[in-house]
């Protein structure tokens, strides 16, 4: 591969350019050099033949016939024939050869000996010639020159010469030539190399600098060597080196805050181009739409989010924002999503694609529900009571108060409902105060096990009066050191104490347990009581949540004492759990993290 390169590369080209002119020039010259200098050796021979015979010509014009005078003729023939290199033939009109310097040849015919085209020419009237090879290998040229007696053509002569000499010149010419040639062709490749090698040196180095700068490195310099095109040249690579360099860093610092606004943001973005292919998609929208990466590579906007939302498929969102942006909500996998969307166009204001914003509003529209439910469950505890309130107290003041016992009747009815007013009040009062980080702690090391113990104790009369048994199950003298503050755990385990007694028949054994699991204290509370259903099992955590409303309130649940426990129990850093099968009892956990060991104490 290197190999091909090199031979393709514009050094070559040079040379081969030097070398095909120079073998151009020197052919040309060398073809018309050769032309000329036979042709020059011909013409040298033919002006020869012209003149011997127009020095002897005359003689021969005397005759009539000149076969009648053919003694003659050939003592005319001989004596020219001891100063010539060339054979001559007189030939009569009957095409006889009546004299030659060759004795053999008198008397023949000449159309058998020589050449019968230049013969019939010359018994024509014109002169003509001929190069031929002769039997034996030798190249003659002959000529006719026609034999005039008063206008009349009474024959011709023909000259023969040896023109081997010529050809061999010839040959001897084109050798020195071709070797003369190949010199200058090889002195042309070498000087074409070192010249060429001036051009390409410099734009090797531009090359390779550009190559390393196209892999990220612009710290490329050229040197510049000349003042000419290339040293110029390599003048502009620096300076644009210097700018490419400066721009590019202005580009990558402005694409790297875009990349990192983009990967950071809460919201979802999605980018569509007009051939619905998502061309850009953020961590966020990928997670909030559960879109693959084999998803987002093999398939278009629509068969992506068809299945998630048919309002966004994307012949619908162009159309929506064909004047200006529009906004959408939809649901999906038990989210909400609130949607925005525009076009986005070019430099030549023609549209691009569609970027879409996905912003996640479960959340926003669990707290909506929720403050409305709080309000709701808010104004509909205190409206109980004092509507029991009122009632009574206008029953007494409408003369009901004159039976004392009945009297009194009322007023406990009415102390028991400003009670439970006034248990509202105080559990969210505290519930503020944990929501705000108010809430007053007083931490310190405890022993677990010693408050489960007096959360029973207090819980146990209550439970004997529904012939309810608590069984504990942990050993009393263990010791569960964690740093809590020991009311607030109390208030949580009299809480789901209170619940299983509570929502357990009579007669029913509800269990207790603590034990250490690793580095947490674990705490169980099991009924066998009326159960929760899996459905309602994830809101029993919330505020003002009843699973038997009707029956939570007659027992006086205001439904803020799980969501006070799970809260308390956060704050120490551990956590409250719940499982439930329906009427075959509920099972509360609870871990608190265990206090650092620093050596033996005695904790209470």
């Amino acid at each position: 591969m290197k190999f091909k390169k090199s031979w393709n590369s514009i050094r070559w080209r040079i040379v081969l350019i030097y070398f095909l002119l120079v073998f151009i020039a020197m052919t040309i010259t060398g073809v018309f050099i050769m032309s000329e200098l036979e042709a020059y050796q011909m013409e040298s021979i033919r002006s020869n033949f012209s003149k011997i015979v127009q020095e002897n010509i005359l003689s021969l014009q005397e005759y009539e016939n000149l076969l009648d005078y053919q003694d003659e003729l050939q003592i005319d023939i001989v004596a020219w024939s001891e100063s010539l290199r060339e054979e001559m033939f007189v030939v009569n009109s009957d095409f006889i050869i009546i004299a030659s310097s060759n004795l053999n040849y008198i008397g023949k015919s000449g159309l058998d000996l020589l050449e019968q085209n230049i013969l019939v020419q010359g018994l024509s009237g014109e002169k003509a010639e001929a190069d031929v090879i002769l039997p034996t290998g030798i190249p003659v040229k002959n000529m006719v020159f026609p034999i005039e007696y008063q206008g009349k053509i009474t024959g011709v002569v023909c000259l023969r010469a040896d023109i081997s000499s010529v050809y061999e010149t010839q040959s001897q010419s084109k050798l020195i030539f071709l070797q003369a040639m190949c010199v200058a062709l090889a002195v042309t490749v070498v000087l074409g190399f070192f010249i060429s090698r001036s051009i390409t040196v410099p734009i090797n180095e531009l090359r390779e600098k550009a190559e390393k700068m196209s892999e990220g490195d612009f710290s490329q310099v050229v040197s510049v060597k000349s003042d000419d095109e290339i040293g110029r040249l390599a003048e502009m690579f620096n300076l644009l080196r210097q700018k490419l360099d400066y721009t590019l860093s202005e580009i990558s610092n402005e694409k790297s805050k875009l990349e990192i606004i983009v990967k950071y943001m809460a919201d979802g973005l999605l980018a569509v181009d007009m051939n619905r292919h998502i061309i850009l998609a953020n961590p966020a929208a990928v997670h909030m739409l559960s879109i693959t990466e084999k998803e987002l590579r093999e398939k278009s906007y629509d068969e992506i989010i068809g299945k998630r939302s048919k309002a966004l498929l994307f012949d619908s969102i162009r159309e929506n924002c064909k004047n200006g942006g529009a906004h959408t909500t939809f649901d999906y996998s038990g989210l909400a999503f609130a949607v925005r969307y525009d076009r986005f166009r070019d430099e030549n204001d023609a549209d691009v694609g569609i970027i879409i914003l996905l912003q996640d509003i479960t959340e926003q529209q669990k707290l909506d529900h929720m403050q409305r439910d709080f309000v709701a469950n808010v104004s509909h505890e205190l409206k109980t009571p004092l509507t029991t309130i009122k009632s009574y107290t206008e029953t007494l003041l409408d003369g009901a108060s004159a039976d004392p016992e009945t009297t009194r009747s009322f007023l406990t009815v009415v102390d028991a409902e400003a009670d439970r007013m006034s248990r509202l009040v105080r559990e969210l009062l505290q519930l503020s105060r944990l929501d705000y980080k108010q809430e007053n702690w007083l931490k310190k090391e405890a022993n677990v096990i010693s408050v489960l113990k007096t959360a029973v104790t207090k819980v146990e009369m209550t439970a004997a009066t529904k012939k309810q048994e608590i069984k504990c199950l942990f050993d009393p003298k263990e010791k569960l050191p964690a740093v809590i503050d020991r009311d607030r755990i109390e208030q949580v385990l009299l809480n789901i104490l209170s619940n299983a007694i509570k929502y357990s028949p009579e007669n029913s054994l509800i269990e207790v347990d603590a034990y250490k699991e690793e580095n947490l204290a674990m705490i169980f509370v099991k009924d066998n009581g009326i159960g929760i259903s899996e459905k309602e099992q994830t809101r029993v955590f919330e505020r003002f949540y009843r699973v038997d409303k009707a029956r939570s309130r007659e027992m006086g649940g205001t439904g803020l004492g799980l969501a006070i426990a799970k809260q308390i129990v956060e704050e120490h850093g551990g956590t409250i759990l719940l499982s439930s099968s329906l009427n075959e009892g509920t099972t509360v956990t609870i871990a608190l993290p265990l206090a650092p060991m620093r050596g033996q104490k005695n904790i209470e």
